[in-house]
C-alpha cells in the first residue's frame, strides 16, 4: 500500500515536472516571438520613416537652395542643421544614456512583473 502512494507521488511530481517545463517553455516562445515581432515591426517602421526624413530633406534642401540661389546652398543649410543637431546630441549624450537606460530597466521590470506596457 504504501509503495503504492509513493509511485503516484512521484508519477505525480514527475507529470508536475513536465508539465512546468512545458509551461516555461512555451513563456520562453512567446517572449522571444514578442520580442522578434516587436523588433520587425520597428525595423519595417524605422525604414519607412528614414525613406520620408530622406525625401523631405531632399525636398527642403532643393527649395533652400532655389531661394538662395544655388542648390548646393540649400543642401549646405540642411547639413548645417543636422551638425547642430550632432553637436547638441554629443553635448546632452550623459542625459540621454541616462534616461534610456532608467526608461529600459523600468519596461524590463515592467514586463517581469506582468505590466504589459503597450507604446
Amino acid at each position: 500500500m504504501e509503495a503504492k502512494a509513493t509511485e503516484s507521488l512521484l508519477n505525480q511530481a514527475r507529470e508536475y515536472g513536465k508539465v512546468t517545463y512545458e509551461l516555461h517553455r512555451l513563456k520562453i516562445v512567446d517572449k522571444a516571438s514578442d520580442l522578434t515581432s516587436g523588433l520587425f515591426y520597428k525595423f519595417l517602421f524605422f525604414s519607412c520613416m528614414l525613406v520620408v526624413v530622406f525625401s523631405v530633406n531632399i525636398g527642403v534642401g532643393l527649395w533652400l537652395g532655389k531661394l538662395l540661389g544655388a542648390n548646393y546652398l540649400g543642401f549646405l543649410a540642411i547639413a548645417l542643421f543636422y551638425g547642430f543637431i550632432g553637436i547638441g546630441i554629443y553635448l546632452t549624450r550623459s542625459w540621454i544614456k541616462s534616461k534610456m537606460h532608467n526608461y529600459l530597466i523600468r519596461n524590463i521590470l515592467n514586463k517581469l512583473n506582468g505590466h504589459e506596457n503597450h507604446h
